[in-house]
């Protein structure tokens, strides 16, 4: 196994991932509670177990709850702050997981052809993966 070089200093994609992975990792959490709050303000807290609400903070979904005694589900929980909320939570945390996976395979791989194949890759999943995570969100 090889060491990895010191980044250069100044703006490279090393140091935008780094502090993109420590912000995201804050947006995730911002994201959690603003999303258990709301819906504990929605009549959550009565309606719902605690699963269901984390399931549901996760990632808003009318068919989460379709199951619990929640009346007219559509009605309050598939508007556009569920959506926006969803489609933000899987961006920083798709990003935030991918960029893990990318770190990860980059510590073992030296420089050679393959690093720049599996960035490609990797951009490609996540592209595909903000894709249809997005229609899923929206389709629902």
């Amino acid at each position: 196994m090889q060491s990895r070089t010191v980044p250069q200093r100044g703006l490279n994609l090393e140091y935008i991932m780094w502090i993109f992975t420590r912000l995201s990792g804050l947006a995730m959490y911002i994201l959690a509670l603003t999303g258990i709050i709301a819906a504990l303000a929605m009549g959550a807290r009565t309606q719902m177990n605690m699963e269901t609400l984390l399931r549901w903070t996760f990632m808003p979904n009318p068919n989460h709850v379709i199951n619990s005694n929640i009346p007219d589900v559509t009605v309050g929980w598939s508007n556009a702050f569920w959506q926006i909320m969803g489609i933000l939570m899987l961006f920083f945390a798709g990003t935030h997981g991918l960029n893990g996976v990318r770190t990860v395979l980059e510590d073992y791989i030296g420089s050679s052809w393959l690093r720049p194949l599996l960035r490609g890759l990797i951009f490609l999943i996540w592209l595909l993966m903000l894709v249809l995570g997005i229609y899923v969100v929206l389709a629902s």
